[in-house]
Formats: C-alpha cells, sequence, structure tokens
C-alpha cells in the first residue's frame, strides 16, 4: 500500500502537470495528500517542517539566479543582440541548420558552466529569433534546448561542471573527468540521435507545410531599429558570463576562505551570521557573471534596451518568480515522497538488480524521476546505497570512475518527466505547454536514458573507461 500511495502522487502530478495545471499549486496537494493516507496527524507538520522548509531554502538559493538569468535574456532580446546573432548565424550555417546552432549555444554555454535554467533565459530570445525567421515551427524550441542544454553537457562529457558530474565525486572519491572515454561515447550518441530525431520531426512540419505559427505566447519583442547591433559585440556578453561563472567560481573560495562569519546589524542583542563558502560559490560565480553579463548590454546598447526596459523587465520578473516558484514547488514534493515508508520500499526493491552498474542505472534514473530532480534523485540514491555500489564495484572489479559516469548520466534521464522542475521551467519560458512540446522533450529524455545502457555496455564488451 506504501508503494502505491507514492506511485499514486507521482501519477497524479504528471497528470495535472501534464494537462496544464499549476504545480504550484498541485505539487503542496499531491504530497500532502500521500501523508493524508499514510499518517493523517503529520500533514501539517510535514507541510510546514519538510515540504515549505525544502521550497523555502531551493528559493532563498536559486531565485536571485533565476531573476539575474531572466534580466539578462530580456536585455539580449531588447538590444537587438538576439537578432544579431541569429542573422550572423543563419548567414553562416543557413536557415536549415538552425536547430544545430541552439544546440551547440546552449552546449557552450553549459559546458561553460553556466546553470541550465539561466541558459533557458539566455538562449531562448536566439531561439525563437531564428526558429522564426527559418519558419520552423515554435513548438520544437524545448526539445532542441533540452538537447542541447539537459543532456550531453550536463553529465555525460567528461570535466562538466555542472551539478549532476559534481555530486558523484563526493561519494566515490573520483573527480569530474571520470570515466573520460566513456563518457565522450555516450556524449557523441546522445548528440547524434538528438539531432537525427530533431531534423525529422522539422522535415515533417516541413512537409505538412507548418510553419512558425501564430497566437504564441512569450514571443520576444520586435527589435525595431533598422540596424543590427554587430554580431561580435553582440556575442560579447555570453562570452562575458562563461568566462566570468568560471573565473569567479576559481576565486571565489580563495578570496572568502571556507567560510564567512559577521554581526547582524540587527535592533537588540548582535548574533554572529557564519556563511559556508563550497555550498554557495557556484551560486555566488553565475550571479556575478549574469550581473557583469546585463553590464556589457548596457555599456554597448544602453540607449536602445533603456526605451524599453520598464516594461520589458516587468515580463521577466514575472518569468523568473514563476520558474522560481514552479521548480520549488517541485523541490518541496520530491523531500516529501523522499521522506515516505513507499519511497524506501522503491529503493530497496531496486537494489535487487543483479548486475552492479545496471542497478545503479535503474535505481538512479528512477529515484531522479520519482523525485522529478536530477540532483536530487541522485543524491538521494547516493546516499543510500554509495557504500553498496562500492562494494559490488570491488567484488566485480569495476573502476569507481564507471560507477561515477552511469550515475552522472543516469541522473539526467527519466528526471524529466511531466512535473521535472526543468522541464515547467523550459515550457513557462518559452510559453508553450505540455501537449504541444512535452512528446519531444520525453524522445530527447529517451535518448539520453538508452545512452547510459549503451555505454555499460561499451564498457562490458572493451574494457574502456
Amino acid at each position: 500500500m506504501d508503494f502505491l500511495i507514492v506511485l499514486g502522487a507521482l501519477a497524479f502530478l504528471m497528470f495535472v502537470a501534464y494537462r496544464g495545471y499549476s504545480v504550484i499549486l498541485f505539487a503542496p496537494i499531491a504530497a500532502l495528500g500521500a501523508v493524508l493516507l499514510v499518517n493523517p496527524d503529520m500533514v501539517a507538520p510535514v507541510f510546514t517542517g519538510l515540504f515549505m522548509d525544502k521550497m523555502v531554502g531551493f528559493i532563498k538559493n536559486y531565485f536571485p539566479v533565476f531573476l539575474l538569468g531572466a534580466v539578462f535574456g530580456k536585455v539580449i532580446e531588447l538590444s537587438g543582440f538576439s537578432k544579431s546573432i541569429v542573422a550572423a548565424v543563419i548567414n553562416l550555417i543557413g536557415r536549415e541548420r538552425a536547430m544545430l546552432a541552439i544546440v551547440i549555444v546552449c552546449a557552450i554555454l553549459t559546458y561553460g558552466g553556466v546553470s541550465l535554467f539561466v541558459v533557458v533565459f539566455a538562449v531562448y530570445p536566439f531561439a525563437a529569433e531564428m526558429f522564426r525567421q527559418s519558419n520552423i515551427p515554435k513548438r520544437l524550441i524545448p526539445g532542441t534546448i533540452a538537447l542541447g542544454a539537459f543532456t550531453f553537457t550536463m553529465d555525460s562529457l567528461p570535466g562538466t561542471p555542472q551539478i549532476q558530474n559534481i555530486i558523484p565525486t563526493t561519494f566515490f572519491k573520483t573527480d569530474i573527468y571520470a570515466a573520460p572515454i566513456l563518457g565522450i561515447i555516450g556524449a557523441i550518441f546522445i548528440f547524434t540521435l538528438g539531432m537525427l530525431y530533431l531534423e525529422w520531426m522539422r522535415r515533417r512540419a516541413a512537409k505538412r507545410g507548418e510553419g512558425y505559427g501564430t497566437d504564441l505566447l512569450n514571443e520576444p519583442a520586435p527589435f525595431e531599429n533598422e540596424k543590427l547591433p554587430n554580431a561580435w559585440i553582440a556575442l560579447l556578453p555570453l562570452v562575458m558570463v562563461g568566462v566570468m561563472n568560471k573565473v569567479f567560481t576559481m576565486t571565489i573560495p580563495s578570496f572568502y576562505g571556507k567560510e564567512v562569519a559577521f554581526q547582524s546589524a540587527v535592533v537588540g542583542k548582535s548574533t554572529e551570521i557564519v556563511v559556508q563558502i563550497d555550498p554557495v560559490k557556484a551560486i555566488w560565480a553565475v550571479e556575478g557573471a549574469l550581473l557583469l553579463g546585463i553590464l556589457v548590454v548596457f555599456i554597448f546598447a544602453g540607449r536602445t534596451v533603456i526605451k524599453n526596459f520598464a516594461e520589458g523587465s516587468k515580463t521577466a520578473i514575472g518569468g523568473a518568480l514563476l520558474a522560481t516558484m514552479n521548480t520549488a514547488s517541485e523541490y518541496g514534493f520530491g523531500a516529501v515522497i523522499a521522506a515516505l515508508a513507499g519511497f524506501k520500499v522503491i529503493a530497496e526493491g531496486l537494489a535487487a538488480i543483479p548486475d552492479p552498474l545496471i542497478n545503479e542505472a535503474i535505481t538512479v534514473t528512477a529515484l531522479a524521476g520519482i523525485t522529478g530532480s536530477a540532483s536530487g534523485g541522485m543524491g538521494i540514491a547516493l546516499a543510500a546505497m554509495a557504500d553498496t555500489f562500492i562494494a559490488n564495484a570491488q567484488a566485480a572489479g569495476i573502476p569507481l570512475e564507471v560507477f561515477h559516469r552511469v550515475a552522472s548520466m543516469a541522473s539526467g534521464g527519466m528526471d524529466t518527466l511531466p512535473h521535472n522542475g526543468a522541464v515547467i521551467t523550459l515550457l513557462a519560458v518559452t510559453g508553450l505547454t505540455h501537449r504541444q512540446s512535452y512528446k519531444d522533450i520525453f524522445a530527447i529524455t529517451c535518448i539520453k536514458t538508452m545512452a547510459v545502457f549503451v555505454v555499460i555496455a561499451v564498457f562490458y564488451t572493451t574494457g574502456l573507461v
């Protein structure tokens, strides 16, 4: 019964998300409904002590990132920089390769360390303009961005600084370059099949005479000036964000050390506040990089941006608030579900799978799917079973680097179910619905999940690491 309650809560949330209802409302309803069936007395304590605690913690950490990412995307749009870069890319590679261009831009940003959510805000204006000029259906934008940002550069390519590639280092004592050959093979598999799928969908739409679309939501504001900015200058803010994110990531720990303590200036008794640097350095780095990126846009196109910045910034802030609250609600839902007895039943059942690598892959991707979070599901799986995975690795003579890469890649597989926070954010930013675009995101997810088992097969066949 505990098992069925967990699955019921998950199925309910996926259903309402796909039907277009707000997960801000239904994530707590689904989570607390499950608690009600298990232990009615604990509904209120779990809501306050777990759901809201996790939800507010997520907002505290990530709302500035969402906000600055949204503002950055908006000023890129208002300045005409997005249209300038799109025009240059189309001249360089042709209109028919618009999807490839967007995938490459997303990949460069995410591999450079820019947050996946920030990439969605930053790239959408380019994608919308490029798809419109190339007359490719807008409904294919989420799948295209998902391939570039949520797959091979998130957790497959060795060295990616995304959190999904960092979490396994703590448990397996590896580094972010673990199993480089397997990671590269997986990345090539995902990129190749993903592009083939997207191009197949584009050609099908073209045969039907389907264009970009009309009466669409969240469309970028038209750039009214006749003269476009120089494409190299337009690229500068994106380069600034990628480079400075890396610079800040390296310099913040050396500047502050492991922690910073200061006295609060509140009325009455002063208390000491201690900030641990390791958990926030990546967040501070991307925030600083985005601020500099926004500043660069204003330096080179301030007069153009300021004309519509008042209204444009309101739209950006509204989008950031919605995206943050959607994802935070999902985060709270995942925390509640992970605390239920039925979740433990699922985790213990998955542990019975005999092959160690397949066991790890299915466990991580299943828990990521249930919680709606790649990093959350992997963190739960490794916290509970890392010792078992390590013992299995030693018994089978499998390097822990392989376990690192399999766990990392598996986390980004079935986590992208309809209730996933990144999926909901991507659809909200692009102004599309699950019915319009989720099937393409899901197809990319299936390719991503297949890649994990391809990598395992390559290791068992060749011994490559």
